[in-house]
Formats: structure tokens, sequence, C-alpha cells
């Protein structure tokens, strides 16, 4: 399911006098089962983009195409049945007496048979890393981490070919954070969908997403590969942003150390490429 931006502009307020252009005539396609990462600043734009792929947003001019489908049209419901979007913090939006029955809601108002309904919640709660023993539980009994994944899970549950995580990590430790991810990447690469991930962390777009978009001022700057985009280090920190902090790293150590390929921008790919270069030495010992 691609979904085709074609001369998107968006102005908030427009004819007021606090009219604010956050879009620029962008065009963009992703492709369907691309794992993207949009980039950006405050206020470059990100947000703003994303709300138009579900038709939370329309377009001020140029149109969204989601499967060929037009993002103004009146066919929203069906829309958003295909594109899932989880926003920053989605754990406020949870609110029933259980685990289940808040992951099951968007299924009891299709009147979807309950045996159908637990049946897939059982299928996304395992593709979120959940236990089936919490389902029972209130979602206000949980940890950050699992009300997060709750959260993912009442989205996933509705089968969309596009899932849209606005900084899903937000808040979270270390170690909550490190499982989100795992999961949002186990669920790319099982499910097959669409996965586009807006995150102020380069590091782990680096080592998660195919694709970098980085937006700024509204238009997108920058659109490539994980390689392509954060090699550019010095139109990153033009706009405002940075590689990896461990691209930099290497790029020092190309200096003592010639042979090594520095377009490493992960902290496995680092190592690997280290131990690379010193098994290297030894043979030549």
């Amino acid at each position: 399911m691609p979904i085709i931006i074609e001369n998107l502009s968006y102005i908030y307020m427009q004819g007021t006098p606090f009219e604010k252009t956050a879009l620029k005539d962008i065009n963009l396609t992703i492709n369907d089962g691309e794992f993207a990462g949009i980039i950006g600043h405050t206020g470059s734009g990100k947000s703003t983009l994303i709300q138009h792929f579900n038709g939370l947003l329309k377009p001020t001019s140029g149109r969204v195409l989601i499967n060929g489908a037009d993002t103004a049209g009146k066919n929203l419901k069906e829309l958003r049945r295909h594109v899932g979007v989880v926003f920053q913090y989605p754990e406020h939006q949870l609110f029933d007496e259980t685990v289940y029955k808040d992951i099951a809601f968007g299924l009891y108002k299709q009147k979807i048979p309950e045996e159908q309904i637990r049946s897939e919640i059982m299928r996304v709660i395992e593709a979120v890393g959940l236990d089936a023993g919490i389902l029972e539980k209130s979602p206000f009994e949980l940890s950050g981490g699992q009300k997060r994944r709750v959260a993912i899970a009442g989205v996933l549950v509705m089968k969309p070919e596009i899932l849209i995580l606005d900084e899903p990590t937000a808040g979270l430790d270390p170690k909550g954070r490190d499982e989100i991810f795992g999961n949002i990447l186990k669920i790319h690469e099982t499910l097959g969908i669409t996965v586009i991930l807006v995150s102020h962390s380069m590091e782990d777009i680096a080592r998660l997403v195919n694709r970098v978009i980085v937006m700024n001022k509204g238009q997108i700057e920058l659109d490539g590969t994980v390689a392509e985009v954060f090699a550019d280090t010095q139109r990153l920190e033009a706009i405002g942003l940075s590689a990896p902090q461990v691209a930099y790293l290497m790029q020092g150590l190309k200096d003592f150390l010639p042979e090594i390929d520095d377009r490493a921008f992960t902290v496995a790919a680092a190592r690997d490429e280290l131990l690379r270069h010193l098994k290297g030495k030894v043979r030549k010992c």
C-alpha cells in the first residue's frame, strides 16, 4: 500500500493573523513494506506531515494518495483501517477497565464475534511482547513500557497495512525503549507492513530503518539510505541536526586508522568494522 504525496502544502490558520506555513510543496513516495524514519528539529513539519497520512489533516494544496485513494475524500473510516497511527504518549488514550477491553475496543465497534476478537488479541499481544496474563488487569496497573505496548496493540489489532509511530519511546527508560524498538522491528519483519518512525534519536533511526527522510522548515532536506543521509554530517549540522555519535567517533578514528571504513552509524556496525580491522592486522603479523 504505497503513500504518494504530490505538491503537498499545509497552512495552519490560513487567512488569519496567525497564519503559518507548516509544509511547502512536498513530493514523496513511500513504497509498500518500507521501514522509513522521519527526522527533523522541532517545528520542521514532521508531525504535520504524518497527520496527512490518515486524513487527520487535509492539504491546503496538493494531495496525498494512500493506495490510490485521496485522503481528502469522504471515506476516512475506511482509510484509517489501513493506516494506524501511534502518537506520543499513547497510554494517555487508554481508558477501559481491562487491557483486553482496551485492545478490543475497535473490534467491538465493528461487531466482530467474540471468538475472533480473542484470537486477534492473542495475535497482537504476542507481536508486541506482552504476556496473556495481563489481559484481565487494569491498564493503569502496568508499567510505562507495558502501557505503551498495549496502546500499540490496540492499533495493530485493526490490521493496518501502514503503521506510523510518532516518538513511540518518549519518556521511557533505556530498557523500556529497547523493548519497544525491538517489538517494532519484529512487527515489521514478521507482518511485512509499512512502518514509518518519527524520532529525535539518530542512534535509534540508524539501527532500525532502511530509509531516512530529513525535514527542515516544512520541506524535505534529505532523503536516502542511512549511509547516504548520515554521511552528510555538514548538511545535517547546518540545519541543527547531527549524525549518530558513533559516526563522529569512527570519523575521528580514521585519522589514526586510515584503513577502516568510517561509514558505521550504529554501535554494532562500528564494533564489527573495528574487529575486522584488528583481525586483518593480526593476520599480517
